[in-house]
């Protein structure tokens, strides 16, 4: 049988970043007088900014200040965007399944101008077979939309997704396939199961250690 492809979540999973964008969605919501405990916010972290302003505001929120609030936490994100770094074993998973010979796609609704940072830090252009952009997505998570899209890039539906969050677990089971997952976004063991995840780990290097009892094995 033919290996499955991976598909690699970028912010959480292979960068340290997500409670930076939990100070930056805090800090954006604050500018336009909402005030929110960044527990909250995190929780939410993983879902695309295109629905995580209603999700924690509501929709009277959305429709007045949506798009203002997304502005500001891209400013105030890429402000600390410095501050990320690759989490321990990122660079090495990506090497360990390319040398497999596995196709491996970076997947992000991320704007352009991030994705190339985290490419950058993870050294891992010439190891991937291509990455994915918010251009690639309409609806961002827990719409499968962003699995698809690097489906598309791969050329094949054999492939498993590696997450941090919830949403990165029920974007891959809307598109079809099943997801690795690992703590290192600050969501629990039993949340990752209970939005469907085939197994957890702690880090990325507790997952390069157990990867053959794994979908990826």
């Amino acid at each position: 049988m033919t290996a499955p492809a991976a598909i690699l979540d970028i912010d959480g999973t292979l960068v340290d970043t997500n409670y930076q964008h939990a100070i930056a969605w805090y800090q954006a919501f604050r500018q336009h007088d909402v005030r929110l405990p960044v527990w909250r916010i995190h929780r939410h972290i993983g879902m695309g900014g295109d629905q995580l302003v209603a999700a924690l505001a509501g929709d009277d929120v959305e429709a007045d200040l949506g798009d203002d609030i997304r502005a500001a936490e891209k400013a105030l994100y890429l402000a600390e965007i410095q501050s990320t770094q690759p989490l321990e074993g990122a660079l090495e998973l990506i090497a360990d399944l390319a040398g497999q010979g596995r196709e491996v796609v970076l997947a992000s609704s991320a704007k352009a101008q991030e994705v190339d940072h985290y490419l950058d830090l993870l050294d891992a252009r010439d190891l991937v077979d291509g990455w994915t952009t918010s251009a690639d997505v309409e609806a961002t998570k827990p719409e499968p939309d962003l699995v698809e899209a690097a489906l598309a890039k791969l050329g094949t539906r054999e492939a498993v997704m590696v997450g941090d969050t919830p949403w990165d677990v029920e974007a891959a089971r809307r598109a079809g396939i099943e997801t690795v997952a690992v703590l290192t976004g600050g969501f629990s063991e039993p949340e990752l199961r209970e939005a469907g995840a085939v197994a957890v780990f702690d880090s990325i290097v507790a997952l390069r250690a157990g990867v053959a009892a794994t979908p990826l094995g």
